[in-house]
């Protein structure tokens, strides 16, 4: 049976942008300040989980919303289940863009908003692609279930809450990452490191009383600040030094004198966490200018360590952990979350370690390095790597289907980043971003462009008639 993919997504067209912006719309940012028993991840997700789910509901899907912790919508039948694994939830918007960052306005070809490569465009991509499986009446002889987390850019306790309750499908995939297919993801570790913040011992020197920088260690920070407090000589010695200093950074800063209080504000470049040598780290930018008037200031051991260890240290080289392998390249480490308040600092790394890597003997460095300076680590969040077999069926359809409709061999793929992919037995990363295409994620001003956002809709849609007929 022939069927163009494409034309059929084209008959949609106008409806699938018009979703795409309404779901955009949503602020689905986690905010566990307004969960509730029905909102456990706070207002803004609750209502793009349901938004997702009413789409789906109203093209004749069967759906399912799980305690507001996930969902899924079903087309099929069968005793087997196609997952697809996507994710309604976004990252923090930072700051710095060209129009609002929920507002999805529609320019030069392209949706911006925040989620809209990552992972909302292509969430509704997926959707549109089983509305049109199913408008066509085609036959299918297992069920397809189209799964929507809602925590996957923390800690993943949506669809770990979804598999304890619900069967795990025999094979999927992610629509959250890069054409053609990412068989391979490193394992991805956010440690949280602490140290008490050191007493002076000088008191002629200023001091910090407080360092802030960075919301997520998978987000390179874009915005540092600190507060020093001192006598008015040694701040205005600081100031000269920073005023100084910005002349020669190329990016965005600014410096506040209050009385006794100075405020040092600066920007850096957000990038995603699995590839922080794409940003500029504004913490550790800030951190590396401190210690430029350590004459003046005193500089808490943690400073020192987070300057000679981890800036611009991208391969975690310094600390003894620059592991590589074939399947899936170099170890990566982003410092995102870097903060001091009143008695204690933080440091929290986003470290993406090969399929290869001996994890107990990586963490077991990091600890004796940080040991030297006063700093321990306190708690480790754990995503073990991913691998499936280059001949397993999943992947021989997705290479068949690509092919297809792109006219293009499907070369298999590792990455750094952390797709729900993982989260299934057998599941691998498909698009939506095409090869040679920016990567926007998690950077200010985000967006999708159309034409590949109806691509990826045909590709979906072939791919989960093949997988399911």
């Amino acid at each position: 049976m022939m069927i163009d993919w494409l034309k059929e997504v084209e008959l949609r067209k106008e409806d699938l942008i018009r979703d795409t912006q309404e779901f955009l719309k949503i602020k689905s940012v986690l905010n566990e300040e307004e969960k509730n028993e029905n909102a456990p991840f706070g207002k803004g997700i609750k209502e793009a989980l349901e938004y997702a789910l009413d789409t789906c509901e109203a093209s004749g899907m069967n759906v399912k919303n799980l305690d507001g912790y996930a969902g899924h919508a079903e087309i099929g039948q069968g005793n087997e289940i196609i997952g697809i694994l996507c994710h309604v939830d976004v990252v923090p918007e930072g700051d710095g863009w060209t129009t609002p960052p929920y507002a999805a306005e529609v320019r030069d070809g392209k949706i911006f908003a925040r989620g809209a490569i990552d992972d909302k465009g292509p969430t509704m991509a997926t959707i549109y692609a089983a509305k049109i499986v199913k408008d066509l009446n085609l036959n299918l002889n297992k069920r397809v279930r189209i799964i929507f987390g809602t925590d996957e850019e923390s800690h993943w306790r949506g669809v770990h809450y979804y598999f304890e309750r619900e069967e795990m499908p025999a094979m999927g995939f992610a629509p959250d990452a890069d054409f053609p297919i990412i068989i391979a993801e490193k394992g991805i570790a956010d440690i949280t490191l602490e140290a008490k913040h050191q007493e002076r011992v000088n008191s002629q020197k200023a001091f910090v009383q407080s360092f802030v920088s960075g919301k997520r260690p998978n987000m390179v920070p874009d915005l540092a600040n600190v507060v020093i407090h001192g006598m008015t000589e040694q701040l205005e010695q600081i100031q000269s030094s920073f005023e100084q200093f910005l002349k020669e950074y190329p990016h965005h800063g600014d410096v506040s004198l209050n009385g006794e209080n100075i405020t040092l504000t600066l920007a850096g470049v957000s990038a995603h966490g699995m590839e922080p040598d794409k940003g500029v780290n504004a913490g550790l930018e800030l951190i590396h200018f401190l210690m430029r008037v350590e004459r003046w200031l005193h500089i808490d051991p943690w400073m020192k360590w987070a300057d000679q260890v981890l800036y611009r240290d991208y391969d975690g080289k310094k600390l003894g952990i620059n592991y590589e392998d074939e399947i899936t390249g170099d170890l990566t480490v982003n410092p995102g979350i870097l903060k001091m308040e009143k008695d204690k600092a933080t440091i929290t790394l986003n470290v993406r370690y090969p399929v290869t890597t001996l994890y107990e003997q990586m963490i077991r460095k990091i600890e004796g390095n940080g040991i030297l300076w006063g700093i321990t680590i306190t708690n480790i969040d754990n995503s073990k790597p991913h691998h499936v077999d280059k001949n397993h069926p999943l992947v021989k359809t997705l290479q068949k289907v690509y092919k297809e409709q792109i006219g293009e061999e499907a070369t298999l793929l590792s990455i750094g980043g952390g797709t729900y992919a993982r989260a299934l037995q057998v599941g691998v990363a498909f698009g939506p971003l095409f090869p040679g295409k920016v990567e926007t994620a998690h950077q200010k001003d985000e967006y999708i462009e159309i034409e590949d956002l109806l691509k990826a809709t045909a590709i979906y849609a072939q791919a989960i008639y093949e997988l399911a007929k």
